[in-house]
C-alpha cells in the first residue's frame, strides 16, 4: 500500500447519514448557546438566544447544515450552534443599539411633561365604547371601517354593495353615535 502525498486529501475518516437534526436536537445543546451568549447583558439575552435558534433552524431548512463527516454527529451540531451564537452575539455587541443604550434608573423623569395615564380620556373612551355597544350591527360595522387598511370603497366592494351606500351608512353611524354621546353627557 502506497502512502498518500504530502499536502494531498485524504478520504474523511467517518461517515455519518446526511441526516437533518430535529429542533428538539437544537434545543437539546441550549447550553452552548447560552455559554456563548454569557458576555450579553441579561435584559437581551434571552432575545438573542432566541435569534441563534430560529436561524439555526431556518439554515437547516434551507440545507446549510452541512457537518464535517469525521466529527460524532453531536459534536458538529454543537460547533455549529456555537459558531452562529458567536457570530450573532459579535453583531449584538457591534451594533448600535448596544453601543449607545443609556440606562437610566428612572427614564420618565427625564422628560419635560408628564407621562402618565389621562383620567378624564379614560373615561371618555369608555362612554364612547358603551355608546357603541348600544348602536345596530350595521352602524358598528361602519364605523369599526374607517380603522381598517382598506379603503371605504374597498370595504364596500367586500360587502358588495355601492360605494356611495357605505359612505352614507357610515355618515348615519357617526351621527347616531354623536346623539348618543350627548345624551349621555347631559
Amino acid at each position: 500500500m502506497t502512502e498518500p502525498r504530502k499536502g494531498a486529501r485524504r478520504p474523511p475518516a467517518a461517515r455519518h447519514p446526511r441526516k437533518k437534526p430535529t429542533m428538539a436536537e437544537i434545543l437539546a445543546e441550549r447550553g452552548i448557546v447560552l455559554a456563548t451568549l454569557a458576555g450579553i447583558p441579561k435584559r437581551d439575552r434571552r432575545d438573542v438566544e432566541a435569534e441563534v435558534l430560529l436561524n439555526a433552524w431556518n439554515a437547516i431548512r434551507r440545507g446549510l447544515y452541512r457537518p464535517d463527516p469525521r466529527d460524532k454527529p453531536r459534536d458538529a451540531l454543537r460547533k455549529w450552534l456555537h459558531g452562529i451564537a458567536w457570530r450573532l452575539a459579535s453583531h449584538y455587541v457591534h451594533s448600535a443599539y448596544a453601543r449607545r443604550a443609556v440606562l437610566h434608573p428612572s427614564p420618565l423623569g427625564l422628560l419635560r411633561e408628564p407621562v402618565g395615564i389621562d383620567m378624564h380620556a379614560q373615561i371618555e373612551a369608555r362612554e364612547v365604547l358603551d355608546a357603541m355597544t348600544e348602536l345596530p350591527d350595521w352602524q358598528l360595522e361602519a364605523l369599526l371601517s374607517v380603522d381598517d387598511p382598506e379603503s371605504l370603497v374597498a370595504y364596500a366592494k367586500r360587502r358588495r354593495m355601492n360605494p356611495s351606500t357605505a359612505a352614507s351608512r357610515l355618515r348615519i353611524a357617526r351621527e347616531a353615535l354623536a346623539l348618543k354621546l350627548r345624551r349621555w353627557r347631559r
